[in-house]
């Protein structure tokens, strides 16, 4: 039986309906660009005008449907929950995968209140530097806000420039960073372009550096504790046994096609991702060490098995709760030790 696009935003913006119920009315879109999990409407299970399809097409059901349900979510936690610490979360599609995906958000949300602004596809460009207005430095908006009751901000931002897409051309960031392989299967260091990535590592050390500053320059937020992480060690597409076949992309989006345009054998490849990962968790450790309450969750070996990822480089919903349970031993030492738990 159709119900009517004004039904089914009812229904999307719900946060008490789940999400697997909203596939019943959506198929998902293999994305192009900047990677947004979207959704498009079945047309035999709702009735849109004209007006609603122009309305859809500009709307984009995704990280707008999460997001929404996420606040409201939110609101009612802090009034059924108020002993429950209160986090805020800006992020990239580790803190929110849309509807397909119980990423590492929505594990930690059982746990704590948390006022998620993160979205699917955001880099640390657009979240500290963007050209929307409505979107630049929105965590310091909302820590502003909450300032008086947020116990801890949790950031993640860096996948999107290490091992994810241009936001821009949605072209693999790999393409950039690999150099052709040189026949020498042990050669990690030689197949990295160490120009590139180092501007790319220099490029967020700063915007990381804004952030904290930003923070810091509250008088509130001060000793605030700040977490934030590395991502944990990939498997590139296609590797041995790999049965992956995600709906919202290709096999090989981010890791398998620009390691084959570069001849790159797999298992060389996560050497290399590996070791650039390792580089990421260095330059965040360098910024722990100068404030006591930047924490770094070291998320590598939290998801060792193939089966633990959903594509190459996001986890199943298991794989993200392994995730989260690291977060959560971080957020809770942290927090006891401020007195903001016992």
């Amino acid at each position: 039986m159709k119900i009517t696009y004004d039904e089914f935003l009812k229904l999307a913006r719900d946060p008490n309906v789940p999400e697997e119920q909203l596939l019943k009315y959506c198929d998902v879109v293999e994305h192009s660009g900047a990677f947004d999990i979207q959704f498009r409407i079945k047309p035999d299970m709702v009735q849109m005008t004209e007006a609603d399809q122009e309305f859809e097409n500009a709307l984009q059901i995704g990280n707008w449907a999460s997001r929404i349900r996420r606040y409201w979510r939110f609101k009612d936690a802090l009034r059924d929950h108020p002993e429950r610490p209160m986090l805020i979360s800006e992020g990239d599609s580790w803190f929110q995968f849309p509807i397909l995906i119980d990423d590492v958000i929505d594990h930690l949300s059982a746990h704590f209140n948390i006022y998620s602004l993160d979205a699917a596809g955001d880099t640390a460009q657009n979240m500290v530097y963007g050209a929307n207005r409505a979107r630049r430095r929105e965590y310091l908006s909302a820590l502003l806000e909450y300032k008086d009751q947020v116990s801890g901000f949790l950031f993640s931002a860096a996948g999107n420039d290490v091992i994810g897409e241009d936001p821009d051309t949605g072209v693999a960031v790999l393409f950039d960073v690999l150099k052709d392989f040189n026949g020498d299967i042990t050669d990690v260091e030689g197949h990295i372009d160490r120009a590139v990535f180092d501007e790319k590592l220099a490029f967020l050390k700063g915007a990381y550096e804004r952030v904290i500053s930003d923070i810091r320059g509250v008088a509130e937020l001060q000793e605030m504790p700040v977490f934030v992480h590395g991502y944990d060690y990939v498997f590139p597409y296609r590797w041995e046994g790999d049965t992956r076949d995600p709906l919202h992309a290709a096999q090989d989006e981010w890791l398998g096609e620009p390691l084959s345009d570069r001849n790159i054998p797999s298992v060389l490849g996560r050497k290399i991702i590996s070791a650039m990962l390792d580089e990421l968790y260095n330059m965040l450790d360098g910024l722990a060490a100068t404030d006591e309450n930047v924490i770094v969750v070291d998320c590598r070996g939290a998801m060792p098995n193939l089966t633990d990822w959903v594509d190459e480089i996001h986890g199943t919903s298991d794989g993200f709760a392994k995730v989260a349970s690291r977060f959560k031993a971080a957020i809770d030492q942290a927090l006891v030790a401020q007195g903001a738990m016992t």
